[in-house]
């Protein structure tokens, strides 16, 4: 039998998240037991711890098989919340064909990422799709909405597909690029810190917070959230990083910080879309929590700010 000190830090890291998240399933499923009538139905906690489960067990049993198992994994996932993007963005029937296109550019990006061809995974969407799917489009001869559509679609490729693909290219660092193989660590780190981000945010924001930042977008998010999550963020990154990751204390602390800041702006950027089109989910795939963009929202943000980080720093 392994002994716990023998395993790598990534692998002790899951097996602390996994048995944290049994307790607190645990203490909720209890909590059930004890609520009254026959009328009794499932909580909000219950939903989203379940589906928390859900979410958990296939990214850590991905990452713990392969680096081609995690790429494959981030890839349908975010293919996915290109399919999610795509059902309450409107699009022309005219634009339906280029649709297959931009379909075809996200296992493309992966390919590039899983072979951590960085020079065409950093310019393939930003360039090469900008340059060609409204080349695809003028084809079909009808300008009428054409900028609208053009916009819209390059938006929904940068932030479900190339922004979130950093997560995946971070599984390939290693080398040069960082001191040893920690790619599943860079992951696991950018992960729980972008959801600690989230929660420490909004719980400050319920203690303290009056002064909104942009309620006009977000009503919820206050200045308070915002230093508070950042600050909350930037201390776990300092206590998590230098044990996960080859980062010194004062690397990981600067890492927390733009994790904190750019996951702030990744959740109202995404808000800012649900109100301007006047939904409240952008899905319903994940119970309790909405859609895929719904959870990844601040992630579209960080990942490419952490990825850039860790890949000059080691670089």
């Amino acid at each position: 039998m392994i002994a716990l000190h023998a395993l790598p830090p990534s692998r002790l890291f899951m097996i602390s998240t996994l048995a944290v998240l049994a307790v607190v399933t645990l203490g909720v499923a209890l909590k059930e037991v004890h609520r009254s009538g026959q009328d009794r139905q499932r909580s909000e906690v219950l939903v989203r711890t379940r589906t928390w489960w859900l979410i958990v067990l296939p990214l850590f049993g991905t990452l713990s098989a392969s680096r081609g198992a995690a790429i494959s994994f981030f890839c349908i996932v975010f293919y996915l919340a290109f399919k999610e993007y795509l059902t309450f963005i409107p699009t022309r029937r005219a634009d339906h064909r280029v649709l297959f296109w931009a379909y075809l550019a996200i296992p493309i990006q992966y390919y590039f990422a899983y072979i951590s061809w960085y020079g065409m995974f950093i310019i393939f969407i930003p360039v090469y799709c900008f340059l060609l799917l409204p080349v695809r489009m003028l084809l079909r001869g009808d300008t009428q909405g054409f900028l609208k559509a053009v916009g819209t679609l390059h938006w929904g490729l940068m932030t479900t597909v190339f922004s979130l693909s950093h997560a995946a290219f971070l599984l390939t660092l290693r080398g040069e690029d960082v001191e040893g193989d920690y790619g599943v660590s860079l992951v696991l780190l950018l992960v729980i810190l972008t959801e600690a981000n989230d929660i420490a945010q909004f719980c400050w924001g319920k203690g303290f917070g009056h002064a909104k930042v942009v309620p006009s977008v977000s009503p919820n998010k206050t200045w308070a959230g915002l230093a508070g999550g950042v600050a909350t963020t930037a201390l776990l990154a300092g206590l998590v990083g230098p044990y996960l990751t080859p980062m010194t204390v004062s690397q990981a602390l600067l890492a927390g910080v733009l994790i904190g800041i750019s996951g702030f702006f990744g959740d109202i950027c995404v808000s800012a879309i649900k109100r301007d089109i006047g939904i409240k989910d952008t899905g319903n795939m994940l119970p309790g929590h909405g859609g895929i963009l719904d959870r990844v929202d601040s992630l579209t943000f960080t990942a490419p700010v952490f990825f850039h980080f860790i890949y000059y720093t080691y670089h």
